[in-house]
């Protein structure tokens, strides 16, 4: 089941849910929009390896926006900081930033029970587009769990992605060889 906006709001208010900075305008019927952050970066090699770190290149966008090109893969990330205790968070991309051709994830768009960070998106376009800092870039749906949860993901030593930063986080593919 899909959370309402009601159910969201309840759960914030018994700490279930942690939005941090939270918005009450940002609230829909049945998800919370999220806003692209200042922080963008990109791979230093063309060609990525799965087996090994492949490094990335930080970099703030302007005031003035930044102009995406297709063909280029750029890791962004939320201004929002999130903890998720008791279900599971999807992130999808709000229609109007699709309606500009921009993807927000390519293949990560859900969350696991006990995700506490900023979200990382993987953002590509079908053709040039300016992103601004600060612009609504997508929603956070909330779905509730059957059963009882062994391991949550801020647990889990082998968890990849646990620490805690703003910036946009690379690919960890290579910790699984």
């Amino acid at each position: 089941m899909i959370f309402s906006d009601i159910r969201i709001k309840e759960a914030i208010k018994n700490k279930e849910i942690v939005i941090e900075p939270y918005n009450p305008d940002c609230l829909g019927t049945n998800s919370y929009d999220v806003h692209l952050s200042k922080h963008l970066a990109v791979y230093n090699d063309r060609v990525l390896d799965a087996k090994r770190h492949n490094r990335v290149q930080n970099f703030i966008i302007p005031e003035d926006g930044f102009v995406i090109q297709p063909g280029t893969l750029y890791l962004g990330s939320t201004e929002e900081y999130t903890e998720t205790h008791t279900s599971v968070p999807f992130l999808e991309g709000k229609s109007s930033v699709g309606r500009l051709g921009i993807d927000i994830h390519a293949t990560a768009g859900k969350g696991d029970v006990g995700f506490c960070n900023f979200w990382t998106l993987e953002i590509s376009c079908v053709q040039p587009v300016r992103i601004y800092a600060g612009m609504p870039i997508g929603q956070l749906i909330y779905f509730s769990v059957e059963g009882d949860i062994n391991n949550l993901y801020n647990k889990k030593s082998s968890a990849k992605y646990n620490q805690k930063t703003e910036k946009p986080m690379e690919s960890m593919m290579w910790k699984n060889f």
